[in-house]
């Protein structure tokens, strides 16, 4: 049986970089997903990957108080690091990396690493440094781990072009593989902040990726994007969603806006429902 005995648990960049030593003196390839704990299926999707890809897999759990502005959820973002290491564990994760704040950003810590351009819309116009938050933290974590490979979810896809520019622009020698969104069976993306839902708005939230779908589908059969993305953000306000700080077509490279699906796009959107942000994309096919 499984047990907690079965999985490293690293606190330290020393401890971190004397493990990943030994997988490598070994010869075993090496894959890496950073978290911020609260693991969801979602989250053990990404091992998974991880250790279809590679011999070894280490997660980190790390909450980056970096990329949380200052009327942001940091102090209640869901924390659970004894269900989050039973959880890695049964996946067969091999080392968890889980340090303190000071480990990652100790005294005098003044560095920060932007990434133009793709970080400047979408999330990045309603969350000023977050994005340097995530370039600066996971530059950290991949230079202190040097994978092989590392996992991000699709469902943050804004996040996921930007670390692979910024792992382009820096040389980092590390291949960024993305991992498609995880659902619940109403269509809900799995998201840590989803416990933070009313039963009410738990109810509601589907409606986010059932909109999405329907715009995608009429998107990719040729249609106009502007007329049903005021339609589809109509809809949500009615349903309760307020705001919606976006619902766009934008091309799925450069995530530039786009009024047609002339080359493959991402439909993307960010609504807040009570108090709970909840952010979706999905594909759409070249019309």
């Amino acid at each position: 049986m499984a047990s907690l005995e079965t999985i490293a648990i690293l606190r330290s960049v020393a401890a971190l970089r004397a493990h990943v030593r030994g997988y490598r003196a070994a010869g075993e390839t090496l894959a890496l997903v950073p978290t911020m704990g609260a693991l969801h299926e979602g989250h053990l999707a990404l091992m998974r990957a991880g250790r279809a890809l590679s011999r070894r897999t280490i997660a980190s759990i790390f909450v980056n108080p970096a990329q949380f502005g200052p009327n942001e959820d940091l102090a209640s973002y869901p924390r659970d690091e004894a269900g989050d290491l039973a959880k890695l564990v049964l996946e067969g994760v091999d080392a968890v990396f889980t340090p303190a704040l000071e480990e990652i950003y100790p005294p005098g810590f003044s560095t920060r690493v932007t990434v133009a351009g793709i970080s400047e819309g979408l999330c990045g116009r309603f969350r000023p440094g977050h994005f340097e938050g995530v370039a600066t933290v996971v530059s950290k974590l991949l230079l202190e781990t040097l994978p092989d490979v590392a996992l991000f979810g699709e469902k943050d896809y804004q996040q996921l072009l930007l670390i692979k520019r910024l792992v382009r622009d820096l040389d980092i020698p590390v291949r960024i593989e993305g991992v498609e969104t995880v659902r619940e069976p109403d269509g809900l993306a799995l998201s840590s902040r989803n416990a933070s839902l009313s039963p009410a708005e738990r109810s509601t939230a589907p409606l986010l990726f059932r909109v999405l779908s329907r715009i995608a589908r009429a998107v990719a059969a040729g249609a106009v994007a502007a007329p049903l993305l005021a339609a589809g953000r109509a809809e949500l306000l009615q349903a309760g969603f307020d705001p919606v700080q976006y619902l766009e077509l934008c091309d799925a490279e450069t995530l530039l806006p786009l009024a047609r699906a002339e080359r493959p796009a991402r439909l993307l959107a960010a609504a807040y429902l009570g108090k709970t942000r909840l952010i979706d994309n999905v594909p759409v096919a070249a019309a």
